[in-house]
């Protein structure tokens, strides 16, 4: 039978890449919902929704009685993450509010989280984490979410899972939370500049082990955990399944960049960065690029926060693994792979 999907969050990096991975399978069909639809669908139908309000909300949801699987992948992203609880948490509940009683054949709900359920932007945390870790004190907009659908769900036909990735890799422009076109962009100005690349970030975040969450990875267990009867009320950690560390990796993008490596220089990137834009224009004219707006190409906020975590971040996958979900991608080879996208898709020379 086909299968509705209705996507939340649609034009973000993880919601477009699940949009369109479902509306390429003959058994699907694909809502998307955002606040600024694309103008090419891509064979998606979009909706243009506010998710905090609860009138657009209810006028929009009501037509949607053939959904079948809901995917929640929007973040409403603010300064701090303080700031971005209450916001996340209220839209949550008046999308879910809205649209859970105007979906009589829903089957799944897939909710989108990710490491910070375990409090890794806190500080140190327990290593490897699984998903049944103690949760660290509130507020924290995940736990909102997720307490929100199981109490929903009881006593109904549907069920819930979650997905907890980390520094989710793939193709996207003017999308927060992307560390490679954080790594393309910045390697090319230092290229530009004359520099060796210098990791940028705190010298202990050099050393430390990472994770990574490779996008189309993602979206294939986003995909399984909302259709394998198995996975109904659990969550799921999801990533590359092996580590790194930046130390190892920096050498593969100076090889890459054809850039000597120097060591670690700690700066303030949105400080540092925030002069480069006429510099960017010029690399953009010297190499053909496509004329994408500097502020649009990479989010210094999200670096400084990436590489200044200088402790160990890693979770388990073996929950998943034992579930069903066994794929895998080597995380050093997917840098230089997705690198390769952003510069067919002239992003970076």
């Amino acid at each position: 039978m086909t299968k509705t999907a209705l996507i939340l969050g649609a034009t973000g990096i993880s919601g477009r890449a699940l949009a369109s991975h479902l509306a390429q399978q003959a058994d699907w069909d694909v809502i998307g919902v955002a606040r600024r639809p694309p103008p090419d669908g891509g064979g998606v139908r979009y909706l243009s929704v506010d998710m905090l309000d609860p009138d657009a909300c209810h006028e929009a949801f009501a037509q949607l009685g053939d959904v079948t699987h809901v995917y929640w992948t929007a973040l409403l992203n603010a300064p701090s993450w303080l700031a971005q609880n209450a916001p996340n948490a209220r839209a949550f509940r008046i999308a879910m509010g809205a649209l859970l009683p105007a979906t009589p054949r829903l089957q799944h709900v897939c909710l989108l989280q990710g490491t910070k359920y375990y409090g890794q932007h806190l500080g140190p945390f327990k290593t490897p984490a699984k998903e049944d870790d103690p949760r660290h004190m509130p507020p924290n907009f995940y736990y909102d979410q997720q307490d929100y659908l199981v109490e929903a769900s009881a006593g109904t036909d549907w069920s819930w899972s979650c997905a907890r990735p980390h520094v989710i890799c793939g193709f996207s422009v003017g999308n927060p939370l992307n560390l490679i076109a954080v790594l393309g962009v910045y390697a090319t100005l230092s290229r530009e500049l004359n520099l060796p690349l210098r990791f940028p970030g705190k010298p202990g975040a050099y050393e430390v082990v990472c994770q990574a969450t490779d996008l189309e990875l993602l979206v294939r267990a986003m995909v399984w955990m909302s259709t394998s009867p198995n996975c109904a009320n659990q969550a799921f950690n999801v990533t590359n399944g092996d580590f790194f560390r930046y130390r190892n990796l920096w050498p593969l993008l100076g090889e890459y960049f054809g850039m000597p490596i120097a060591p670690p220089q700690t700066i303030d990137l949105p400080a540092f960065m925030a002069d480069k834009d006429a510099l960017w224009q010029r690399i953009v004219e010297k190499h053909g690029l496509a004329p994408n707006r500097f502020e649009n190409v990479a989010d210094w906020n999200f670096a400084n926060y990436t590489f200044s975590v200088d402790w160990d971040v890693m979770s388990s996958t073996h929950k998943a693994h034992s579930f069903g979900f066994h794929d895998f991608v080597d995380t050093e080879a997917m840098f230089l792979r997705q690198l390769d996208r952003f510069r067919t898709e002239r992003v970076i020379p």
